[in-house]
């Protein structure tokens, strides 16, 4: 699978409707055949960065997205509510889900 995260530095003034005006582009998003999940989280830090982790199937289902009609209306609708460009990581990993966490394991827990 195809694993991003990206780190976005919001404008004070629309830190706080981030969820909102980032809510189409999320919706069509996770409505991709190829999308694993997408999933934005909040700074306990700073309330101007929201963290978006986001996983595909594979290079196809990534190309998919970068090449729809919603993401190319992302580039042009989320800038004007952001600070700076946003930083990624983007790794291909050799797994399809989350693994689980041995080191924090809860006894009966498979």
């Amino acid at each position: 699978m195809i694993f991003i995260t990206a780190k976005f530095r919001v404008r004070p003034a629309d830190a706080d409707r981030w969820p909102q005006i980032a809510a189409d582009f999320t919706t069509a998003t996770r409505a991709e055949p190829g999308c694993l999940w997408f999933d934005w989280s909040r700074s306990l830090d700073d309330p101007t960065e929201y963290v978006l982790v986001e996983a595909f199937r594979d290079d196809e289902a990534g190309a998919a997205h970068v090449q729809s009609a919603h993401f190319r209306e992302a580039q042009r609708t989320l800038p004007p509510h952001l600070a700076e460009t946003p930083r990624i990581v983007n790794a291909s990993v050799p797994q399809d889900d989350w693994s689980l966490l041995g080191e924090m394991a809860v006894p009966g827990d498979a």
